[in-house]
């Protein structure tokens, strides 16, 4: 029997679609609500730990404190999106569908800065050169830039930029496809994705050629060695890095080139954009290994 709308389709393929959809939702819901309990956990545990802590204010401690800023911003956010995937209908203002669109690019990438800086001086200090703030103002004004740089060159374009390309239904949220016809707009995400790729290679092989050296230096008792654990937290880092972000920046390549009108290209690039936010669990992974 078909449907009396103009098209071929028949009511048992709208069932599958419709299933199929569901299942997509549940996942998202899934995802969210697993990155919402162990964000804010994480943030209400990371914020004990630092306040009750004496060490020294390192670009470190600076990076993991804005960490938890970052991420306490995001998980206000979570919630909007555990809700709309739970009913498929956004019953909010469409300019706050924006924003909750933008803060997990936002999320994302603040993350993805202060990750650096973290393995960065993590390597550097391998080398004996140990990166401290003398006084807490030059520890705000470095946070300051980073955020000031991030909100200037991410959230006006991206605000002014989003749903520009389209006719997006108002109780409809997160379906902003259309956006990648522009051709600035892809370029720009290639660059995005080619910069992530790159920069975490990167930090993979400055990893594990210090692995090796470590491992050269000291061939017996690896594990009781502090030097070889130090590493080793910092490798188990990169893979948070690899698991969370990649998926995402990966799969986008094929998304930005088949976007249009593909509900389920859509469907899996929101999937791939929900395990970024599984980043939150960095919070829980320093306080179990001593930052």
């Amino acid at each position: 029997m078909y449907i009396n709308n103009g098209t071929n389709e028949t009511v048992e393929d709208m069932v599958q679609m419709n299933s199929s959809i569901s299942q997509y939702n549940y996942a998202l819901v899934a995802i969210y609500s697993v990155s919402l309990i162990g964000g804010v956990v994480g943030v209400i545990f990371m914020t004990v730990f630092l306040y009750n802590s004496s060490t020294k204010l390192s670009v470190t401690t600076t990076s993991i404190i804005n960490l938890v800023l970052v991420h306490s911003v995001f998980l206000i956010s979570v919630p909007f999106r555990i809700e709309y995937f739970a009913t498929n209908e956004w019953k909010h203002p469409f300019f706050l569908c924006k924003w909750v669109s933008i803060f997990i690019h936002t999320h994302l990438y603040i993350s993805f800065i202060f990750y650096i800086a973290i393995l960065v001086v993590r390597f550097l200090s391998f080398f004996g050169k140990d990166m401290h703030f003398y006084r807490p103002l030059h520890a705000f004004f470095a946070s300051c830039l980073v955020w000031v740089v991030v909100f200037v060159s991410i959230f006006p374009p991206l605000f002014i930029q989003y749903g520009k390309h389209g006719n997006y239904s108002t109780n409809k949220c997160f379906e902003f496809g259309k956006e990648m016809e522009n051709p600035f707009v892809a370029l720009l995400n290639y660059v995005i994705i080619i910069t992530v790729l790159l920069t975490v290679f990167a930090l993979l092989v400055c990893q594990l050629v210090i692995l090796v050296k470590v491992v050269m230096k000291n061939k017996t008792n690896l594990l009781s060695r502090q030097e070889f654990r130090a590493q080793l937290k910092n490798l188990n880092f990169l893979m948070v890095m690899i698991i969370c972000f990649f998926p995402y920046h990966i799969f986008r390549i094929y998304y930005i080139q088949h976007s249009q009108g593909n509900d389920h290209t859509n469907h899996y690039n929101e999937i791939c954009l929900a395990i970024t936010s599984l980043c939150c669990f960095d919070l829980l992974t320093f306080i179990a290994r001593g930052r």
